[in-house]
């Protein structure tokens, strides 16, 4: 999955962008309960699904409601 992709279901799901973090990284929050996370932007490239599954815990996300959209 690429940035633009994650990014996408995260909005869709309520997340926001907040600010530009260190190098190719931003940082977006969950406003619904506060959660945020470091999202780096690969480009085209695919972001790993390990770090995928890490950003989905720190913003308080369930894997299942992710995957529906």
């Amino acid at each position: 999955m690429t940035h633009r992709e994650l990014t996408r279901k995260l909005r869709a799901l309520g997340c926001e962008y907040r600010r530009q973090a260190k190098g190719s990284h931003e940082i977006w929050s969950n406003p619904a309960n506060g959660g945020m996370s470091s999202i780096p932007n690969r480009g085209r490239k695919d972001i790993p699904i390990g770090t995928i599954r890490g950003i989905l815990r720190d913003l308080g996300i369930e894997r299942r409601d992710f995957d529906s959209l």
